[in-house]
């Protein structure tokens, strides 16, 4: 996928995993400037949540940041913010079942992030299901249910990123795309 971004300034903030780091690659290799240390508000933030079931994790500093963030990108007028989190976010799961929740809180910031900062500012999730070989995202048993039945790439994650960073779609806001090769949707019939 290729997206125009030149002159486009874009921060990474939370979990640097192997999903991340290619998506700067993308990002760059598309023309935007990448740079983590937000000396002024970004035109795209991407928000990395762990990708990997950690029990435990507890997500507000991360949403915290993006909401400041995205209230600096509404007074400024425009701006986009992207979160990359576990496909867990919008299907819970028994085994990563204290991750599962803190994961859910993601997407309801990201649509009350979306209300509170529209119509300018759009904000928008990756659900990463099961990806890698080794997995560099999700869980094993993920490929079980999934409909696809083979690990995601990393390619494939930052191409729905980039349709997200894109500045041609203008009309996409408040929504999680689980990039899981069907998981989310074929998990629930096995029960």
């Amino acid at each position: 996928m290729r997206v125009e971004l030149n002159s486009v300034r874009v921060t990474l903030i939370g979990d640097h995993n192997p999903v991340a780091a290619a998506a700067l690659v993308a990002l760059r290799a598309n023309g935007a400037t990448v740079n983590d240390l937000a000396s002024k508000v970004p035109d795209i933030l991407v928000v990395s949540l762990p990708l990997l079931p950690v029990e435990g994790y507890a997500p507000d500093p991360l949403l915290q940041g993006a909401r400041t963030t995205g209230a600096q990108m509404v007074e400024r007028g425009n701006g986009r913010i992207v979160f990359l989190a576990s496909a867990m976010a919008g299907m819970p799961t028994r085994r990563h079942a204290t991750f599962s929740v803190g994961m859910a809180a993601l997407v309801a910031t990201v649509r009350t992030l979306a209300m509170e900062c529209g119509p300018r500012v759009l904000v928008n999730a990756v659900g990463v299901g099961a990806v890698g070989e080794p997995l560099v995202a999700g869980d094993a048993t993920m490929l079980s249910h999934a409909s696809i039945k083979r690990s995601g790439t990393v390619q494939e994650v930052t191409d729905t990123l980039l349709f997200f960073c894109d500045p041609l779609n203008t009309y996409t806001t408040g929504q999680m795309l689980s990039v899981d090769g069907g998981w989310s949707v074929g998990y629930g019939r096995n029960f």
